[in-house]
């Protein structure tokens, strides 16, 4: 029977949660790396038995951990990545200059066909690509050396490139996101980029309509329809329907359109889901509600989804890689929370339960579906 792998990243450690196709009963593996914060971890699409790992932490600095046997044994197979050329500046919120530098590896996005290709975008932001299994890495130098670089500003956690898209049609075609300076685009394999922002709103910075300074939280595409893009940004949920040329706020009858993790339905590409957070100073559902929204038209009429979560005092916080699905025929919807929980759904959203409780704060959740 055809099984899911969940892979979870925390505050302290790394945890693989394996299931056969019923989904409830599940294997819990972990922690890996125990005191260390695993920002991301990600399988490849080309090998269900390679996964990467990023380890992060304030002493020891990064490293990148691959597994080649589903996540029971790990190998640290990188820690340079290596900028190209001068590493120039950019703008802190009073307008000083300040030194690029790198901080730690927010996503690891592997190659759609090749197990031993990998990007990683990192704090501050950057895309870097290794093509050796995560054994060295170099950057793609032409993003951070767009005209409005200098411009970008980090958002409340930093000036992370957070998301990255690759179009199954195309290896050249990459759309990037980056909190807080907006979405990226290049058409080949990273010579070149543009931004993608015309549509967006921004509060709070000087020109509401400017082409950068928005804090995109997260993307997602569906591999059938790689032109449509989905968006939660710091306010609105938002849909392009040409590769983020335009954009159009989807926001609907949404109780709240803040909120980090925007994800696709894996066998319809209209039907997206979203967890909104009361605010931008109030990390926490709303309502104290933990509900996950559940729109089918591709937007703008939105259902809220309940069954089997908390709907009293509930305080959590969903972060921007933290939700996945799988690809079964019934697919399955992933999340964790803050407070150490993963639930998931076998049934598209229609009922939920924990999966695990009282892990460390969740970062990152990812889904496997196994031969």
């Amino acid at each position: 029977m055809t099984g899911v792998r969940v892979l979870v990243g925390t505050r302290k450690g790394a945890f693989v949660l394996t299931s056969d196709g019923s989904r409830r009963d599940w294997e819990i593996s972990g922690p890996h790396f125990p005191g260390w914060e695993i920002y991301h971890v990600k399988g490849s699409p080309a090998d269900p038995d390679r996964i990467y790992a990023s380890q992060s932490g304030g002493w020891f600095g990064q490293l990148i951990q691959r597994s080649d046997d589903g996540g029971r044994t790990w190998n640290p197979v990188g820690n340079e990545f290596v900028y190209e050329g001068d590493v120039g500046t950019h703008q802190f919120f009073d307008g000083t200059a300040v030194p690029w530098k790198f901080t730690r590896v927010w996503h690891l996005e592997p190659s759609l066909h090749d197990p031993d290709t990998i990007f990683a975008g990192v704090e501050d932001a950057a895309l870097f690509r290794s093509v050796d299994g995560g054994a060295t890495w170099q950057e793609l130098p032409a993003l951070r050396r767009h005209g409005t670089g200098p411009s970008w500003q980090p958002g409340a956690g930093g000036m992370c490139l957070h998301t990255i898209l690759l179009d199954p049609r195309d290896d050249a075609h990459i759309t990037t996101a980056i909190s807080a300076a907006g979405s990226f685009r290049t058409d080949d394999g990273g010579k070149t980029w543009r931004a993608i922002n015309r549509g967006l709103r921004s509060d709070g910075i000087p020109d509401p309509d400017a082409e950068v300074g928005h804090c995109v939280h997260h993307l997602a595409m569906h591999p059938t329809r790689p032109d449509t893009l989905f968006m939660q940004k710091h306010w609105d949920v938002m849909r392009s329907d040409d590769g983020g040329e335009n954009w159009r706020e989807i926001s609907g009858n949404l109780p709240t359109d803040f909120g980090f993790v925007v994800e696709v339905h894996a066998h319809e590409p209209e039907t997206i889901y979203v967890v909104p957070i009361t605010s931008d100073y109030l990390h926490v559902p709303f309502d104290g509600k933990l509900r996950v929204y559940r729109s089918r038209t591709g937007g703008d009429e939105w259902e809220p989804l309940t069954r089997g979560l908390p709907q009293e005092h509930c305080y959590v916080n969903v972060l921007r890689d933290a939700m996945a699905v799988d690809t079964l025929d019934d697919c399955g919807v992933y999340f964790g929370t803050t407070g150490g929980q993963v639930y998931g759904s076998p049934d598209a959203g229609e009922t939920w339960a924990p999966i695990v409780r009282d892990l460390p704060a969740v970062l990152s959740v990812e889904v496997q579906t196994l031969p």
